[in-house]
């Protein structure tokens, strides 16, 4: 027995030096497919950056190459009659493969004039309907820019022209208010899917619902978009998650600071084309608590789960089931000693539970080799309970507000893509959006006293929509996108006609310009339609969409094969805003406010023009760097007829970004990263405090006919994370940190009266967020 033993060990010992002696390896598969269609083409060319590796497709678009040891690499592809691709930082550890998908557009003429060169697709959106203002969020960035915890809303903050703040991920677009922002999964608009989402603002919250583990290149849009995107205002973040691996079955399991993070993917079985994909996500904050505003982090739990299932068939398209839910969980408790309150919330408890769920089931049919159908059809839950109670001066509780809030949408989406000869493509399609809601808000004027019904509704609506747009391509040189948006609001009866044009000139494979305009519209909150007066009346149910015209100018040069410089000036023109007659409230400026009690009407206005410039370095040579700054003007017309700042108009954001990776260990088989943000931003806006007004009351007053006059101090804040990546055979380990505001940052957070020292005084807290983690792929 002790032999066998001996054997055993020393054949362990064996294998281990030998691993330890072998750089790992690992397969890179993929499909070169169609990018209209999104159809596999055949015999395409792959060539890889390593050792000349190249080969052909088989006659559904897939490749796989074999034995490729761990690192980064570019992946090009070629097929006659299309413009050729070149994917960069391709990333191959040892647990996973690694899984591309490359589109390829049509060129519209053979091009005898000109040799084609391969174009990046980092830079530019995935949807070739989409000139500018827009950018793809690659899955390799969403795992290694700083300052991103894994969520994609702050990856974006490190874009040109965008805003997030340390608190909460809301986006603030060329000085939009995040509630303008529009989240689309697949395809379809879907409720904020942030967690504690709309509590601390509408739009934002803590953290996306989506991990990096599943999310798949998406699509981040800031202005002029194409005709396919309605009901979108400020922003599109146009996310998709990946499809899993079909090949083979492949795990990964995360634990950190802020929780636990489960994985898999895999076929369905061993052989076949149907692939899975699911991750689900768990945390309490307890464990970083202390470094949370006072109170926050214990009271607070989350949970996230998404998935992709994907059904390829011989005859009848390929089939996909997609879902993502959330739920949250936030209790906090009041001081019960009187001497301890400074702030109004130390007096107040509150109980709030919050549910947010897509589920949509999709269908990818060509019918010939010009056409091709895309239909989903989804449903999207939203939900809030929230319970507040305050103490008065004599510790008494008194219900202060309720928030009951359930939306249910049933969507149809369907399109249409049709290739129009040589010259380009069409494509046009229908949203059906039917609306169901069922709402309670109500709220104490001040403590102890009564609270007020603001909204008690309960029925349904729907948004229509249709549009058109073509992508005409009569020269290599030029490129036009003209298309039509129409949308109808059942609800009121408001429509809304919106052309869009965009049109890019060439000077050469390099450099281009293009010029984007677009009519945009949305609709507000439906809660804020069924406002009532005393007397139990509608009073803003009739309110417009808010409207806007943007007009966008973009150069973009690709300077070699690692730099890239984009120089955007821009325009936008908004009106149809509602607004409070003979005063300056204006729902632009609108952050958290549940319980508007005012009649609005559509007449004001809002313009934001700016220059957004972005220089960056992809990742070469072990580094990489990305420099974006934006100075911009955000005003608006309120209900007085005067022209004001908006809460957003910060003036100026800067950012800086990079990191670099060493090879290291036996073989250089392991990889230690390291990457750092830099956030430099004007100040933000408030509007002047009524300093005897607020003593009086206890409570802050502002003089609201110099709304938004003062601006803070410039901030400045970093962000950093570190990890080290262990590659052994068929296994990887991951240890790391990820530090949200490493300075320390004191965050304003608005203006509290000071119950100890009977002033009104600016809120501020360090919020900072780090996540110290271990990763186990395999």
């Amino acid at each position: 027995m002790n032999r066998h033993l001996a054997l055993l060990f020393i054949c362990v010992l064996l294998n281990a030096v030998q691993g330890f002696g072998q750089k790992p390896v690992q397969s890179i598969t993929g499909r070169v497919i169609d990018a209209l269609t999104e159809e596999g083409l055949p015999f395409s060319t792959v060539k890889l950056s390593y050792d000349d590796r190249g080969m052909v497709t088989d006659s559904l678009g897939y490749f796989l190459f074999k034995d490729i040891p761990v690192g980064r690499y570019s992946v090009e592809a070629s097929y006659v009659g299309y413009a050729p691709v070149l994917m960069k930082d391709v990333i191959v550890t040892s647990s996973k493969e690694t899984v591309v998908e490359i589109p390829l557009q049509e060129l519209a003429s053979e091009l005898n004039e000109v040799v084609v060169t391969p174009k990046i697709i980092k830079y530019m959106p995935l949807n070739n309907m989409n000139l500018s203002s827009g950018r793809m969020l690659s899955v390799e960035e969403a795992g290694r820019f700083a300052g991103g915890l894994d969520d994609p809303a702050r990856l974006a903050g490190a874009f040109a022209g965008v805003a997030t703040n340390i608190g909460d991920n809301g986006i603030t677009v060329r000085g939009n208010a995040p509630k303008l922002m529009q989240w689309k999964l697949e395809g379809v608009e879907i409720p904020n899917p942030n967690h504690f989402g709309e509590v601390g603002g509408f739009g934002g919250g803590g953290l996306t619902a989506l991990s990096s583990l599943v999310l798949g290149n998406s699509d981040f849009l800031t202005g002029a978009f194409p005709a396919e995107y309605g009901n979108a205002l400020a922003g599109v973040f146009d996310l998709k998650l990946r499809t899993g691996n079909n090949n083979k079955w492949e795990h990964t399991v995360a634990l950190g600071t802020m929780g636990i993070d489960l994985s898999s993917e895999g076929p369905f079985k061993k052989g076949g084309k149907s692939s899975y994909l699911f991750n689900y996500r768990y945390s309490t904050l307890w464990m970083i608590s202390s470094f949370l505003p006072d109170g926050a982090g214990q009271g607070m739990k989350y949970q996230d789960l998404s998935l992709k299932l994907n059904f390829p068939t011989k005859k009848v398209g390929t089939f996909s089931v997609w879902g993502l839910g959330l739920i949250d969980g936030n209790k906090e408790k009041a001081k019960t000693n009187k001497n301890e309150w400074q702030y109004e919330s130390d007096r107040n408890f509150f109980n709030t539970s919050i549910w947010m769920g897509a589920l949509g089931v999709n269908h990818k049919y060509r019918l010939n080799e010009t056409t091709q159908f895309n239909t989903t059809i989804a449903g999207t839950y939203n939900g809030i309970d929230s319970h507040q109670n305050a103490l008065d001066d004599y510790l008494a509780a008194h219900p202060d507000n309720i928030i009951k809030k359930n939306n249910y949408n049933v969507v149809f989406n369907a399109f249409m893509n049709k290739r129009v000869g040589r010259v380009g493509n069409n494509r046009t399609g229908i949203v059906v959006t039917g609306m169901f809601y069922d709402m309670l808000l109500k709220n104490a004027p001040r403590v102890g006293e009564e609270m007020k019904t603001i909204a008690n509704e309960h029925g349904n609506s729907a948004l229509l929509e249709g549009y058109t747009e073509f992508s005409l391509s009569p020269s290599w040189k030029w490129q036009i996108n003209p298309g039509v948006h129409l949308q109808y609001f059942a609800l009121n009866g408001h429509y809304s006609i919106e052309p869009r044009l965009a049109i890019k000139y060439n000077f050469n494979q390099k450099q281009s310009l293009v010029f984007s305009y677009g009519s945009h519209s949305r609709t507000e909150l439906l809660n804020y339609y069924f406002t009532r007066n005393d007397e139990g009346q509608l009073i803003n149910k009739n309110l417009d969409f808010t409207r806007g015209h943007h007009f966008v100018l973009t150069y973009d040069w690709n300077i070699g094969n690692d730099f890239h410089l984009r120089i955007e000036p821009y325009l936008q023109l908004l009106y149809k805003v509602p607004v409070v007659a003979g005063s300056s409230n204006s729902l632009l400026n609108n952050k958290d406010d549940w319980f508007i009690t005012d009649k609005f009407e559509s007449t004001g206005r809002g313009l934001n023009y700016g220059l957004d410039v972005t220089f960056e370095k992809d990742m070469s040579n072990g580094y990489y760097f990305m420099f974006t700054g934006s100075v911009f003007s955000s005003r608006y017309k309120g209900g007085d007829g005067i022209w004001r700042n908006t809460r957003y108009n910060r003036n100026y954001l800067f950012n800086l970004l990079g990191g670099k990776e060493w090879m290291v260990g036996a073989s250089r088989r392991n990889v230690l990263g390291a990457n750092a943000r830099i956030t430099f931003r004007g100040g933000d806006r408030y509007s002047p405090i009524l300093e005897d007004e607020s003593i009086t009351a206890q409570e802050v007053i502002f003089d609201e006919r110099l709304a938004y006059s003062q601006q803070l101090k410039p901030v400045l804040w970093a962000d950093f994370s570190v990890y080290y990546r262990i590659n052994r055979r068929k296994i990887s380990h991951e240890f790391g940190l990820k530090w949200l505001n490493a300075t320390f940052y004191d965050e304003y957070l608005g203006h509290e009266y000071n119950f100890r020292t009977g002033r009104v005084e600016e809120y501020r807290d360090g919020i900072c967020m780090p996540n110290l983690y271990y990763k186990i792929s395999f």
